[in-house]
């Protein structure tokens, strides 16, 4: 496999071969970012195509040795902060994005939650929607992509520690938001005690196609 960044040139320059195998590599990781955030399966396709323009045009600032998916993702959140600014009825220039819920942005209900199948399912995908987005990110990047704190604080460029710490705490915000929603004891039981295999069931349905 060629290096990303190879690809990246590549396609800037004009070779849509290295822009095709680029995008079938993380198409899949940015649509799982944007899938449980957004009103629409559509409006997430067109934040993929808009992330990896974005990419293209900005690739002459990142330092060498940066980390490709973490830049990436750095160009994932600022789409999807620019996203709720357009969509918000509320100016939210000076709010701290990362600290907001996604539920609290005027963002109707997600793709994600009409996958949900079952009731555990639906319980996570809201409760999700529930914490703040610096917490749900870290937490489906560990449900939805299977990585641990270390790869976390890699592809967010932040210290080991704190993704550590942000996981931990994602996890408590979301056990109380599922307690919250929960109608009885039994439900609640059954979604956190398996919150990976529920994650498991709804990545399996979401299967984003390029």
């Amino acid at each position: 496999m060629r290096e990303d960044w190879e690809l990246l040139d590549r396609w800037r320059d004009g070779d849509k071969r290295a822009g095709a195998e680029l995008l079938k590599r993380y198409f899949g990781l940015l649509s799982r970012i944007f899938y449980n955030k957004v009103a629409s399966q559509e409006d997430a396709a067109d934040l993929v195509s808009d992330t990896l323009l974005a990419c293209t045009m900005n690739k002459d600032r990142v330092r060498d040795g940066a980390n490709f998916r973490a830049y990436l993702t750095s160009i994932a959140l600022n789409q999807l902060r620019q996203y709720y600014r357009k969509r918000s009825k509320r100016k939210r220039e000076r709010e701290d994005f990362l600290s907001c819920c996604v539920a609290d942005l005027d963002t109707p209900l997600s793709p994600s939650s009409r996958l949900a199948r079952r009731r555990e399912e639906y319980l996570l995908v809201q409760g999700l929607r529930t914490i703040p987005l610096e917490y749900q990110l870290v937490l489906e990047l560990n449900l939805f992509e299977g990585l641990n704190g270390r790869e976390i604080a890699e592809l967010l460029d932040v210290p080991s520690a704190t993704a550590y710490t942000r996981l931990r705490r994602a996890r408590e915000q979301l056990t109380r938001a599922v307690e919250r929603i929960s109608i009885n004891r039994a439900e609640y039981q059954s979604t956190v005690t398996s919150l990976a295999g529920w994650a498991e069931q709804i990545r399996g349905r979401m299967k984003p196609e390029a």
